[in-house]
């Protein structure tokens, strides 16, 4: 009773939000069909009863999977059908060739769906992998999203040219917190033109926004055109959580997937994610999600 209880408060939310975000753009939410003129930002909104960090139960298809996982990783199974969800990670900033080399084969060994590393080593990357099927992912106005959308967009030009396939940006998180929503939404347009059809993905940052915040930075990516919301860059106050993912997916519905990224070190965390509604994975710890071991990776 309880948990259906609080599904129909967030719904609620949701509803709310996304009408907001509609109204303040001056256009109609296509998806829910809320008119643009329904509420105002300082209108009191119906609260889910969680707050930033707070977590609830997974549902009980991801703790299927979880269990699943780990009797897999405890017999010391591999798990090589997850790797076609995986984006294969490295976006430290003492990354060196040996290291980029070290991916890129781990990411052709395994099969990983893409390879995504800072934008300078996109280049290298696309050399190295091919014609091995593995894709480049590029991460732009990575890690903070400071910087302007003309930036953003130049940056993703050249990684396109470069030889990405797919683009993972950074959210202008300030500018949301500012409720500047015309300023996020340009910010992700521009890069969605610039990319020319390529995947983009925007990453959220969620460890540093409510829900509000996090149903607000969905209903834009998915008004601005983006394929994938993210949840983390893996270099904030935390990583994906299976809440999280469910939330997101909730908003974006079928016409946008879910990335969930940051503490995903097993096939655990893999199965939580995606019966949460994630359909792609960003992993450091990779190889261990594949052959059942365990990673130590942040991201």
């Amino acid at each position: 009773m309880a948990s259906k209880q609080a599904q129909k408060q967030q719904e609620a939310l949701i509803d709310a939000v996304t009408a907001r975000v509609q109204a303040a753009l001056g256009g109609v939410d296509q998806g829910r069909g809320q008119p643009s003129g329904a509420g105002r930002w300082d209108d009191p909104l119906p609260r889910p009863g969680r707050s930033r960090g707070a977590s609830t139960p997974a549902t009980g298809k991801a703790a299927t999977g979880q269990t699943a996982a780990k009797a897999s990783e405890a017999s010391g199974g591999g798990r090589p059908e997850l790797a076609r969800f995986i984006d294969h990670t490295l976006l430290k900033m003492e990354t060196t060739r040996e290291a980029l080399d070290t991916l890129c084969d781990e990411a052709r060994a395994h099969h990983f769906f893409s390879v995504c590393v800072n934008a300078a080593n996109v280049s290298y990357c696309a050399g190295r992998l091919r014609g091995s099927g593995v894709r480049v992912c590029a991460v732009v106005g990575f890690p903070l999203g400071a910087m302007t959308p003309e930036a953003k967009a130049f940056e993703t030009r050249q990684a396109i040219e470069d030889g990405a396939s797919e683009i993972d940006m950074v959210l202008q998180v300030g500018a949301l917190k500012s409720k500047d929503y015309a300023m996020v939404l340009r910010d992700i347009e521009g890069v969605v033109a610039a990319a020319k059809g390529h995947v983009v993905k925007v990453i959220l940052e969620t460890a540093e926004l409510n829900d509000e915040e996090k149903i607000v930075a969905c209903a834009l990516s998915k008004v601005a055109g983006a394929h994938f919301v993210k949840t983390s860059t893996g270099f904030g106050s935390g990583g994906a959580t299976v809440p999280d993912v469910t939330l997101m997916k909730r908003i974006v519905g079928d016409d946008v997937e879910v990335k969930a990224s940051g503490g995903v070190r097993g096939a655990a965390d893999a199965d939580a994610m995606i019966a949460a509604g994630a359909s792609r994975l960003g992993c450091s710890s990779s190889v261990a999600v594949v052959t059942g071991g365990r990673g130590k990776g942040a991201y």
